[in-house]
């Protein structure tokens, strides 16, 4: 998939792409604040920054944003995503949790491309992938800490479905489709789905302001303003450069899991995780100029 080619020689996009991820990093973390289930918190988390996205996009359009069958589809994958990311992070830990759920995500964008555009992956992919698999590996090995290996699996698939919703985004920003709108009806859709399901749930939590305080966080910061900026900053950067810049993400996640909650990492842990980062800097880095597409 072509599109725009700036991308480190360009800083204000750039820079939007790696602001984008500095929030979301803070999420897991964020989230530890609210007495919420995992599921109350995804909900609360998109119908608030999903209503407020699309919103703004609305009134600024006029409503001439016009849904598409694949942001439709990214929409859905929106809300599991939210689900898979909460539940795996209570599973695994902040850190382990964000860094399997985004880190991986270079890896799915790749394994899609090249069903979805016959590409067959480069050598340099193929040798990240394989040590990107040894990282998770060694984080399930006896006496890598206490990881689960449901909420690792579960990490994984969070990973693929954040991969999918990226990839239909992109596709449609390279489409020519402004990068709001995309993102308003990717999130606005996603708020639909899981307005049923915070109404069906327990709200008693929002009456703490420490909790409303952290979902209003949650939504407007690290969903609604963050993929704004994740958005705007994909018109001009390549979506592999994009990728390497989101790493930011499972990095800042880990310095708060240890720094904020105190969590605690083995030094089997640590390998696991310095092994799985690297190789995914590896996968995601952007194709030399002039290389075969």
């Amino acid at each position: 998939m072509s599109g725009p080619r700036a991308g480190f020689g360009d800083p204000p996009l750039a820079l939007l792409v790696v602001l984008a991820a500095v929030l979301w990093g803070t999420a897991g973390t964020a989230g530890t604040f609210a007495a919420a289930g995992a599921v109350g918190l995804a909900a609360a988390r998109l119908v608030i920054g999903g209503s407020a996205l699309a919103g703004f996009v609305l009134l600024r359009a006029g409503g001439r944003v016009r849904p598409s069958p694949a942001l439709l589809l990214g929409g859905l994958c929106v809300a599991l995503y939210q689900l898979c990311f909460f539940v795996a992070v209570n599973m695994t830990g902040v850190a382990i949790g964000t860094v399997i759920l985004i880190g991986s995500g270079p890896v799915f964008t790749g394994l899609l491309s090249w069903a979805l555009d016959r590409q067959a992956p480069s050598r340099q992919w193929m040798w990240g992938t394989a040590a990107a698999i040894v990282g998770c590996a060694v984080l399930l090995l006896p006496g890598g800490g206490t990881v689960d290996p449901l909420g690792v699996g579960l990490a994984l698939v969070g990973g693929f479905i954040y991969a999918s919703y990226a990839v239909i985004a992109a596709r449609a920003i390279v489409a020519g489709h402004p990068s709001d709108d995309v993102m308003a009806v990717m999130f606005g859709v996603s708020a639909v789905i899981m307005l049923p399901v915070l109404l069906a749930g327990d709200l008693s939590w929002l009456a703490d302001p420490a909790s409303l305080a952290t979902v209003l966080y949650l939504g407007l910061a690290t969903t609604a303003l963050s993929y704004v900026l994740y958005g705007r900053g994909l018109r001009g950067t390549p979506v592999a450069t994009a990728s390497t810049l989101a790493l930011a993400e499972p990095a800042v996640a880990a310095l708060l899991g240890v720094a904020v909650l105190g969590e605690t990492l083995s030094p089997t842990s640590w390998a696991g995780l310095a092994m799985l980062a690297v190789s995914l800097i590896v996968v995601a880095r952007p194709e030399k100029v002039g290389s075969p597409a």
